[in-house]
């Protein structure tokens, strides 16, 4: 069985959270507005945002593999965020899956033909799946630590 998107319910936030260990890692992961320590039953409020729609990546042996959500970002724009694997599977391919499956299904939910995203300028294997998937940057609304890319359809 090949990995599978599905929206996200309640058990798999208890997975997710134990994906991010430190502060740092929270900010990181989900922005400076979710606060490290939280309570993974907390998790789906903490996330929300307009119609926002959460999902996991689902593994073979039907394990949650990754998560993220998308967002309309603007009249043109959908915005994927809080893109992340599980540690165990990383380097196995499962982002990209993700984030391919997670553009598929924010194009067609929304019906844009721009994918936005931000990235940390330090994260080289994000960025270079990112651009292997057809983003390229955005600079004019990146800054020194994050860069703003898009992909078009």
């Amino acid at each position: 069985m090949s990995p599978t998107l599905r929206s996200a319910v309640m058990a798999d936030y208890a997975v997710i959270a134990n994906w991010i260990n430190d502060a740092k890692a929270c900010a990181r992961w989900a922005g400076p507005q979710l606060v490290f320590p939280f309570d993974s039953a907390d998790l789906p409020a903490l996330l929300a945002k307009p119609e926002a729609q959460a999902f996991v990546l689902i593994d073979a042996d039907k394990e949650v593999a990754g998560f993220s959500q998308f967002w309309r970002r603007d009249a043109q724009r959908v915005h994927l965020g809080r893109v992340i694997v599980s540690p165990k599977t990383r380097g196995l391919g499962y982002g990209r899956v993700l984030c391919k499956q997670l553009m598929q299904q924010a194009i067609a939910v929304t019906g844009l033909s721009v994918v936005s995203l931000r990235v940390y300028r330090d994260n080289p294997g994000a960025l270079h799946l990112y651009s292997q998937l057809g983003f390229v940057a955005v600079e004019a609304e990146s800054n020194a630590e994050v860069l703003a890319m898009e992909y078009s359809v």
